[in-house]
């Protein structure tokens, strides 16, 4: 049976962009039944037996993924049967860094080499020396893990500038480590570390500490450096969470107490989005059961899982993800033999939220918090049954330790039927489940619920830019609503069960994620959803709270000044667009963006600030102006000036005021234009500005435009605090006081300064690029930051 999502608006244009497999002279895959039977028969290639039983599997696979209950991860819809040497799988922890230089830069080209892949990538820096500990084989002292952190992030924006795919990485450092309050503030410098998550290794004797409001060591190689309040360190973590979302906290401890392969690994970092704890080269292979598609009778008195079914989906999947390990290409050796040691899988689930709202439970209630654990558990199961069988068949994983797996937490909750079958047998996998933030292909499944978060809006409107021609708005649905909508003729569902995120307590997010924690091999992405107005005392009650629960790990969310709000719902009529002037503005009034068919005509008088910036090794500084509009009551750069005395600059400087200023006056969102300069690299070598790595001097240029937005944007929403400059700039003001323009606006005029910036995809400049899991996705153009 056909899953009639695959047919919905989104789900095409997600398929036509990310998965559909084409060459030089067009589509090689003429729809998305081609697509499924690409990967069906790619997967099933390597199964033993000849012919007969690899067109067997393929049909199996196929019929799992063409009725929507199997979705594989991303990376596996791309490439596999593609051809191409390309990684299936979606994320990787990378290898220890050692405390020198060779090692640090060893780590950054690997790290390089996986990203070119298509991988994203997590990477612990608690192995480097702290800021300003001393450098004894050379005389200087050290920059610290942040500052490396930063050569990481330029490398990640250049790998992004020339391939398709976002970059996505994930650093973690110690709660121990000397600069762990660097690590913490390190986001709230607007634009630093953007492509990256981070998070914090809180270790056990670190909560205990903070409960005792004890002292705390911060401690490297053995030598304490100084010694802190640990409940004020937990209050920085939890501060930071309030103020810009960022660190998360791993539970490190308990994830290495947890994790059925501790006898033959440690873990210290996690994946991009944190659903998978992964040991030096390790890989996270994904894959999602549909729980929206298997409720049988949904909406009705009758509706129920149909737990026969969802036990044939987790056989299917189990065996077909086990068969992509050996297909898949690998970035580096290492990861290869890491891979096929342990054979580690995350099979996990998506639209949990529509599923329940099909047998009419209120996400977040004990109803459903005991219903969703009950078919985790299931799944969880069916797993480990099938990975037993396989072992049967094909052979145990190389590391597998039949004494010590048994022993393990995971195994000695399962059925004894089902341990029965492991001490017979073995296990063909080490991990098995796992909870993904499954924000891409949710879409491309019919907008179902996105991992197990709730539905976040059942209702929104997408821009459909169409090249050359005018954008048009396409009404956006939620698979639940689609379905109830069409049974009841267009008339709006009611009920307690039809609730989104912004009706939900962060307890309700906290309840659901560790009902299912406990049948969860490795971790779950879930972002713990707060409303604005929330106390920050909260904060630690919420933290202490997910620790107390069993998570391994927390990841809250606050729309706020700094990362703006996870996604703005937009107008839901269908009825057709009017007209749109000469200046159009976003269909959301508070996404701050004017998007212009023609240029801004330039008022007679402009603001602005200039900034200098010395470049090492240039005997002049350079003066960079930008001057502002006002339109609408909004301030947006209107043109830049880059002057100085050193004339073998001349040409270029020139050439590049002027194409930034054409690009500033055609509006819209122009931070590109800073990540583009960021991301040149001078084939000479960059310079260390202020503990920073800048690459080149056209990068240190982006630099100053991206202060310049970044200090906009603050007048915006806090009016009197300006967020400071980085501290290779010196910045004057090019007037003594905020200038009038002509429309009488002055700097601030017409700003709501309550009220936080939605997220601007980086594609398409849409504001509704919106965070599942550690994850973001755009509900316009289906771009994501890490699947």
């Amino acid at each position: 049976m056909a899953n009639d999502g695959f047919e919905i608006g989104i789900a095409r244009e997600i398929w036509e962009r990310k998965y559909r497999l084409k060459n030089a002279d067009g589509p090689l895959d003429q729809t998305l039944d081609d697509t499924f039977w690409r990967v069906a028969r790619a997967a099933a290639a390597v199964e033993p037996g000849g012919k007969r039983v690899r067109d067997r599997s393929a049909e199996q696979f196929h019929a799992s993924m063409a009725s929507g209950a199997f979705l594989p991860g991303g990376r596996i819809l791309a490439g596999a049967g593609s051809g191409r040497a390309v990684t299936l799988f979606n994320c990787f922890v990378m290898g220890r860094i050692e405390d020198d230089l060779g090692s640090i830069f060893d780590n950054l080209k690997e790290a390089a080499l996986t990203m070119q892949a298509g991988g994203g990538i997590g990477h612990d820096f608690s192995t480097l020396r702290p800021s300003r500990a001393p450098v004894k084989s050379i005389g200087a002292t050290a920059s610290g893990p942040v500052s490396f952190m930063d050569v990481w992030d330029a490398m990640c924006r250049t790998i992004m500038s020339a391939g398709q795919r976002r970059g996505a990485m994930m650093a973690t450092l110690r709660c121990d480590h000397p600069d762990i309050e660097t690590f913490i503030a390190a986001k709230a410098e607007p634009g630093r570390l953007r492509n990256f998550n981070l998070s914090v290794l809180v270790s056990d004797a670190f909560i205990a500490a903070v409960k005792a409001d004890g002292p705390w060591d911060l401690v490297f190689d053995g030598q304490v450096y100084r010694t802190v309040s640990a409940r004020q360190l937990w209050s920085q973590i939890t501060r930071a969470n309030y103020a810009y979302a960022e660190p998360g906290v791993v539970f490190i401890d308990r994830v290495n107490a947890k994790n059925n392969l501790s006898y033959c690994e440690e873990i210290y970092a996690t994946n991009p989005c944190g659903e998978q704890p992964l040991p030096a080269y390790g890989a996270c292979l994904l894959g999602s059961v549909n729980l929206a598609q298997l409720i049988a009778d949904p909406l009705t008195p009758h509706a129920a899982m149909d737990t026969d079914r969802l036990k044939a989906t987790v056989q299917t999947a189990v065996r077909f993800l086990d068969n992509i390990i050996d297909i898949s290409a690998y970035p580096l050796p290492q990861q290869a033999r890491e891979a096929k040691a342990k054979r580690r899988i995350g099979l996990g689930v998506t639209g949990l939220a529509d599923a329940l709202i099909f047998i009419g439970e209120r996400y977040g209630a004990q109803a459903s918090l005991d219903r969703a654990a009950l078919w985790m558990k299931t799944i969880q199961e069916a797993a480990y049954a099938t990975s037993a069988q396989l072992a049967a068949e094909k052979g145990a994983f190389p590391l597998f330790d039949k004494a010590k797996m048994l022993e393990r937490p995971n195994v000695r909750a399962l059925p004894a039927g089902v341990r029965s079958e492991i001490e017979r047998h073995g296990l063909r996998n080490g991990c098995l489940t796992s909870i993904a933030p499954t924000g891409t292909i949710s879409l491309l499944a019919g907008n179902v619920s996105s991992g197990i978060e709730p539905v976040f809006a059942f209702r929104y409107t997408r821009r459909i830019k169409q090249g050359a021609g005018p954008d048009r708005d396409e009404d956006v649905q939620d698979y639940a609503h689609t379905l109830a909508t069409a049974r009841s003729q267009g008339l709006e569902p009611t009920g307690d069960a039809w609730v989104t995120a912004s009706d939900l307590t962060p307890s309700d997010h906290l309840k659901m994620q560790a009902a299912l924690q406990p049948h969860v091999d490795s971790a779950i992405s879930k972002t713990i959803n707060c409303p604005p107005d929330i106390a920050p005392e909260a904060f630690d009650t919420l933290y202490l709270d997910a620790f107390d629960l069993g998570l391994k790990g927390c990841t809250t969310f606050r729309p706020n000044a700094v990362t703006g709000s996870v996604l703005v719902p937009l107008a839901s009529t269908a009825e057709p667009a009017s007209p749109k002037p000469r200046a159009v503005q976003s269909t959301n009034q508070d996404a701050a963006v004017i998007y212009m068919k023609e240029p801004l005509a330039r008022d007679s008088v402009l603001s602005g600030q200039t900034y200098k910036l010395k470049w090492p090794g240039s005997d002049h500084a350079f003066y960079v102006t930008i001057n502002d509009i006002v339109r609408d009551g909004r301030r947006r750069p209107f043109e830049i000036f880059i002057n100085t005395k050193d004339l073998t600059h001349f040409a270029w400087t020139v050439a590049l005021t002027r194409m930034i200023s054409a690009v500033f006056r055609r509006g819209g969102d122009v931070s590109f234009i800073a990540d583009e300069l960021k991301a040149i690299f001078d084939p000479q070598g960059g310079q260390w500005i202020s503990g920073t790595y800048v690459p080149s001097l056209q990068a240190a240029i982006g630099g100053v435009i991206e202060t310049h937005l970044a200090s906009l944007d603050a007048d915006e929403v806090a009016p009197g605090e300006r967020r400071r400059a980085t501290a290779s700039l010196t910045k004057s003001d090019s007037s003594s006081a905020p200038t009038t323009t002509p429309s009488g606006l002055t700097r601030n005029a017409g700003v709501d300064h309550g009220e936080a910036r939605p997220q601007l995809c980086p594609r398409c400049s849409a504001p509704g690029f919106r965070l599942d899991g550690r994850c973001r996705i755009c509900t316009t153009c289906g771009h994501s930051s890490c699947g």
